[in-house]
């Protein structure tokens, strides 16, 4: 293919490349552009800051937070939970009162035509020829015409817009990224050993490696599995989990005893390669032109 191959508009086939550049210049069809490295999370970082954690506490299932971040995670979230318990309670009350003002109206009605009724009630004979003006006539009456009435296209009777039902919320505060139940009991801090302890936390942020393994001492990274122990909270390599601490079952740091539970693999963020099994793929839907 020439220097200007691609660029060529006198050919008889529509190029995969020309369908592409159209594709992207039209705003129509679906996109998917592989991510890279800069738009990964790193080990280290807070899941909803997405900045270097400073006080990191860990889910259950692995998930790394800000103390900070989570903990007002949690408050906005019982407060909208309150918000709307309170709307549902109001709306519960309003729903209770007009049952009982519809009980009382139906009460009502059963009365006046019963009295109606007993006044209607006369000694002598009626002329059936002796009609007065506040006489109902025979046949439907007004009531049943305009419920058989299908003309809903008139202004009157359009059926009116009625108020969205608040559903019972439940009492419940999920986790962001796992969706599953979180209590703040269930939140474990996180003790990271750094590589250099003389360097404060602003020269740890600036570097790329910054943590190593409580125990090997190795490099912790997005290419390393890591886990957290939960009776120290320190974070080591799977690598030692499987060599050394698996064995005895003895937490290396203060020499409590562990359970599977008190392992805690933590959740990574990918490295840029596809080798490393994380979805790396974004994907924007946009409308489809058919032919």
């Amino acid at each position: 293919m020439t220097r200007h191959g691609k660029n060529c508009t006198a050919g008889a086939v529509y190029t995969y490349h020309e369908k592409k550049k159209d594709t992207a210049a039209s705003g129509y069809g679906t996109q998917n552009v592989r991510l890279s490295r800069d738009a990964i999370k790193d080990f280290d970082c807070c899941c909803l800051s997405l900045q270097p954690c400073k006080d990191p506490v860990v889910t259950p299932d692995g998930y790394l937070y800000e103390k900070e971040a989570i903990l007002e995670y949690i408050l906005h979230q019982k407060k909208e939970i309150a918000r709307q318990m309170k709307a549902y309670e109001k709306q519960k009350n309003e729903k209770k009162a007009e049952m009982a003002e519809l009980s009382k109206a139906a009460k009502e009605s059963k009365v006046k035509n019963f009295l109606d009724k007993e006044l209607s009630i006369v000694s002598k004979p009626l002329n059936p020829f002796d009609r007065k003006e506040g006489d109902s006539q025979p046949g439907p009456s007004n009531e049943d015409k305009v419920k058989q009435l299908p003309s809903f296209w008139i202004p009157s009777l359009t059926p009116e817009a009625k108020t969205k039902v608040v559903q019972k919320p439940d009492k419940c505060v999920y986790c962001p990224m796992s969706g599953k139940p979180l209590k703040l009991k269930d939140l474990i801090p996180v003790h990271f050993t750094p590589v250099d302890a003389s360097v404060d936390r602003v020269g740890l942020i600036n570097r790329q490696d910054r943590y190593v393994c409580a125990v090997t001492r190795d490099m912790l990274g997005n290419s390393v599995p890591c886990a957290v122990l939960r009776p120290s909270g320190s974070v080591v390599t799977l690598e030692c989990v499987e060599k050394l601490i698996k064995k005895d079952m003895v937490d290396p740091v203060n020499g409590e005893k562990l359970t599977d539970k008190d392992i805690i693999v933590l959740q990574r963020g990918g490295t840029g390669f596809a080798g490393s099994g994380i979805e790396l793929e974004a994907k924007k839907s946009r409308p489809v032109m058919q032919a």
